[in-house]
């Protein structure tokens, strides 16, 4: 049986960690799939479950040399550690001040500036032998574990200097010379230094500016008041119960999904849907966890609480498809896999090339360093992961969830979108407009609508919840139906009692035949027929208005290039008078659900990249035939679970939105790999031939991977014309 888990991996340095651990894991029988997020610092694991276990994968990992936890469902990121300089790092910072200032110093001809050689070796050994122990530990569990990664290379660079200079100083000060000459202790001090500055801005970057899950987690009020034994009391949050009656007033956060049971006042649900304007809340309404009374005050029932609320939901949603891969990103591992090692070959090539031109080994040996030292894989490991971890937030603050990056990936290449009319072009709240009975019928309207509405009771589809609610409205009495039936794209039908069978759907499933001359609102409306025993009894013509914003939708996709087409089951004339209202050239109705996966296949085969847009049941296999799908959040279950990202706010221009944010992140993938790729192959040819010091080619190598942070984070600032 196929599980799937997800590990928290501590002690990844740089992409080769991760690589090595996913080749690892990858090699097992019984492990499907595995992704490891160098960025995200975690593993997503496909395996069989019959053969193995979370705790048996958890040890894997850790004898490749790295700490695995399972993720626990409701588990919240820590944010607080990456905020806090370490005592080893501001120990590192305050060393590296007097070298800093003796190279100045230097540079401005103020030799005396520089520690004496005796100081400097103390200093030196004190940050060689004790500081940079995490190096060590890192680079002798990546060797043990078969790889080469970051921490080798800087060890060997800075392990390299400090000897050579520890032995020159004793050498030539037993020979009666000035060793200072030939010390570059300042050199191991300082890439310890900036690489360690590095990789706690880095890992600050990616806990809290990447990481949108620390902004949702500050949606949740620490304290509540709760009423108990009659009686209000503020209560810390994991103290609150399913049942309990809370209350939330101006500028307080809702703690729990519930129901408002008394009061009234408006709610911020814009962290879940994006909808930007607040939504009035009264008795019987819906509140979500981390929305803000922005006006009143409400008191409500805790009907769901923690990862089980709508935000919990999103929160594991957004975790899970932050640490995935996009298919690009396998350039960056393919690289990252063999590029240490050969580092490791250029620098010893370029040692022993500069000591055999220059007749210099001192020389040799640092401009070896030098390439060492710059040629990290951290920026090539981090240019994918960082923007898609900021896109995916992006994407979130505007109601879309995507399931991973994948789909994120293939959103960005859209030049075609399908979409099908009711509740998606359309509010999807249609009303019965008009009402047709055959001559000499035995049903009157008040019969036809308990018939129907006792059929469609047992349907999903907008269409079918307006009958129910005209029924309702009319109070009539409705028969019990049992053995109901949907046949997707057609309709549903059920034995009712006191009638027979009854079927509710498009008229020739009906078997109904209806007149010519029914007038215009027959013509623009959907038609619902009914039928008892195959004997026609009725119709409805069901009127639909288009959303506010569609129009503004289809502009924007067409300002973009992207085609557009409405595809439908409904009648033609109705999909074509939608269509025709919002300037769609493309509208094809009568369509089952097996003729709109086939026109999405064929336009496919085309060569166009397909994105289709649905919410109902009759919308599932175009949803997973297309490239990339978009679900309405609360449709059809299969239709959501089919679609590759869900539009919380029903929106059209959340989809445009979705597109959007795609091509702006795989923009910025691409800005990050080639800035990668150029930095490596600029840096190394300079530092071997010495044209950048082993100190600035430490520093060079921290600011690689903030620079690649810091293009990630522009994403925020991005315009979604």
């Amino acid at each position: 049986m196929q599980q799937k888990a997800r590990f928290d991996i501590e002690g990844m340095t740089c992409q080769a960690c991760a690589s090595r651990i996913e080749k690892v894991l990858n090699k097992k029988d019984f492990i499907s799939e595995a992704g490891v997020n160098f960025a995200s610092e975690d593993a997503q694991i496909t395996f069989d479950s019959s053969k193995t276990s979370p705790e048996a994968i958890a040890q894997i990992i850790e004898k490749t040399g790295y700490k695995a936890t399972l993720h626990t469902d409701g588990a919240q990121p820590d944010i607080t550690s990456s905020t806090q300089l370490g005592w080893r790092l501001w120990l590192l910072i305050l060393i590296n001040i007097p070298f800093l200032i003796g190279m100045v110093g230097m540079m401005s001809g103020h030799h005396e500036w520089m520690m004496p050689a005796m100081v400097q070796f103390a200093l030196a050994s004190v940050v060689q032998l004790w500081l940079a122990w995490p190096f060590y530990k890192g680079a002798w569990a990546s060797i043990k574990g078969g790889l080469a990664n970051m921490d080798v290379l800087v060890t060997l660079g800075t392990v390299s200097i400090y000897a050579y200079s520890a032995f020159m100083m004793f050498y030539h000060q037993n020979l009666g010379h000035d060793g200072m000459s030939h010390v570059y202790f300042e050199a191991g001090v300082m890439i310890i230094g900036f690489v360690s500055l590095g990789k706690y801005l880095e890992q600050r970057a990616k806990k809290q500016s990447l990481n949108s899950l620390g902004l949702l987690l500050k949606l949740t009020p620490a304290q509540v008041s709760v009423q108990r034994d009659g009686h209000w009391q503020n209560l810390p949050l994991d103290q609150v119960q399913i049942g309990d009656i809370l209350r939330a007033n101006h500028g307080e956060r809702i703690a729990a999904d519930g129901m408002v049971i008394t009061g009234s006042g408006w709610a911020d649900e814009s962290h879940l849907t994006g909808e930007s304007q607040p939504q009035s809340k009264r008795e019987g309404s819906q509140v979500l966890a981390g929305a803000m009374i922005t006006d009143g005050s409400v008191q409500y029932r805790a009907e769901q609480l923690g990862s089980h609320t709508l935000l919990g939901d999103m929160m594991a949603a957004l975790s899970e498809a932050q640490g995935s891969k996009a298919p690009i990103a396998r350039i960056a591992d393919k690289v990252a896999g063999v590029f240490v090692p050969v580092v490791v070959v250029i620098a010893l090539a370029t040692f022993a090339i500069t000591w055999l031109v220059t007749g210099s080994w001192s020389s040799g040996l640092m401009h070896a360093v030098a390439v060492l030292v710059i040629a990290c894989p951290c920026a090539l490991g981090l240019a994918t992961p960082a923007a898609i971890m900021v896109g995916m937030g992006q994407a979130v603050k505007r109601g879309i969830w995507f399931k991973d990056a994948a789909a994120m990936e293939r959103a960005s290449k859209v030049n075609t979108v399908i979409l099908d009319k009711t509740g998606t072009l359309t509010e999807g709240k249609p009303q019965v407009a008009a009402i047709w009975l055959p001559e000499n019928g035995t049903f009157d309207e008040n019969a036809l609508l308990a018939a129907a509405a006792a059929v469609e009771m047992n349907a999903t589809h907008p269409l079918a919840n307006a009958i129910v609610q005209a029924a309702f409205a009319r109070k009539l009495d409705i028969p019990a139906a049992e053995e109901a039936q949907t046949e997707p794209g057609a309709g549903v039908y059920a034995d009712v009692a006191g009638i027979g069978r009854v079927k509710v759907g498009k008229p020739d499933y009906c078997h109904v035949q209806l007149p010519d001359d029914l007038g215009e609102v027959w013509q623009i409306a959907s038609i619902v027929a009914v039928s008892a025993d195959d004997v026609p009894i009725g119709a409805f013509a069901l009127a639909d208005e288009l959303k506010a914003d569609s129009a503004q939708a289809i502009s924007r996709l067409k300002a973009h290039h992207i085609d557009v087409y409405v595809m439908s089951g409904d009648h033609q004339g109705v999909v074509q008078y939608i269509a025709g209202k919002l300037g769609i050239e493309h509208a094809q109705g009568n369509m089952s659900p097996r003729d709109k996966a086939a026109a999405v296949a064929a336009l496919k085969s085309e060569g166009k990249v397909v994105a289709m847009v649905g919410d109902g049941i009759n919308d599932a296999p175009a949803l997973a035939a297309a490239d990339v799908s978009f679900a309405m959040k609360g449709g059809a279950d299969v239709a959501e679970h089919t679609a590759s990202a869900t539009l919380m706010q029903h929106s059209v221009n959340q989809m445009v939105d979705a597109l959007l944010v795609s091509q702006a992140t795989m923009k910025n993938i691409k800005q990050n790999l080639f800035f990668a790729f150029f930095y490596n192959t600029l840096g190394i040819p300079l530092a071997a031939f010495g044209l950048l010091s082993p100190v600035l080619a430490g520093a060079a190598m921290a600011l690689s991977s903030i620079s690649v942070l810091g293009n990630a984070m522009r994403l925020k600032r991005v315009k979604i014309d």
